[in-house]
Parts: structure tokens; C-alpha cells; sequence
């Protein structure tokens, strides 16, 4: 089941993250995206541990919405289907991946260069 933490990065850098995510063997993307942008539904083949840095975005599962903002952390299971909207002032995240290939490699279904 997906999950939504509060406030576990807030007012944290984004290179911090990176380099703390890097530390524990994951290898991390940062990636933003314009007001109201939308990903249509999808899943990935790994599991997705996300970190939204500035703005706010809602993912949106067959189980829940999922709003997130600066500073909240979610956690998706790989082959969740899940799209997404971009809130009023754009979004700010940092991705990484727990297990198969991982953000910006093979093992995903969202379209080349996009990320939610």
C-alpha cells in the first residue's frame, strides 16, 4: 500500500538527500515539473521512494489520492498503477529507486525524460 510521511525532508537540500539516498545504495534523480502538469496512469517495475521538495503534487492510485508537499516523502511498491497532477506552483522532488532498474532507467512505463 502506497504511504505518505510528513514533513521528513523539510528544509532538508536537495543534494543532501541525494548524497544520504546514495548512501544507502540508491541512486537518486532530482526533477520538477510546470503548475497543473499531469501524468497519465502507469506503474514502475521498482519500488519508488520519493521526496517533494518545493511546491505540491497528488498521486493518484486506485486506492487513494496521495497529496504531497515541501518536505513529505512517499513510498509506492513497484507495479502500483499510479498517475499524477501537479499542484498551483509547479513541484520540486527527488526520486530514488529500492529495487529493479530504477528512475530514468529501464523498468518504467512513463514516458522517456518524465518523471513522476
Amino acid at each position: 500500500m502506497p504511504r505518505v510521511l510528513a514533513a521528513q525532508a523539510a528544509g532538508v537540500p536537495a543534494e543532501r538527500l541525494v548524497a544520504g539516498l546514495a548512501a544507502i545504495g540508491l541512486r537518486a534523480q532530482r526533477w520538477g515539473n510546470g503548475p497543473g502538469e499531469r501524468y497519465p496512469w502507469h506503474r514502475h517495475a521498482y519500488d519508488k521512494v520519493l521526496y517533494c521538495l518545493a511546491g505540491s503534487i497528488v498521486f493518484h492510485t486506485a486506492a487513494a489520492d496521495l497529496p504531497l508537499a515541501a518536505g513529505d516523502r512517499m513510498e509506492l511498491e513497484a507495479g502500483v498503477a499510479h498517475a499524477a497532477t501537479v499542484g498551483p506552483a509547479g513541484v520540486e522532488c527527488v526520486e530514488a529507486a529500492r529495487s529493479g532498474a530504477g528512475p530514468g532507467g529501464a523498468g518504467t512505463s512513463a514516458p522517456p525524460g518524465r518523471r513522476p
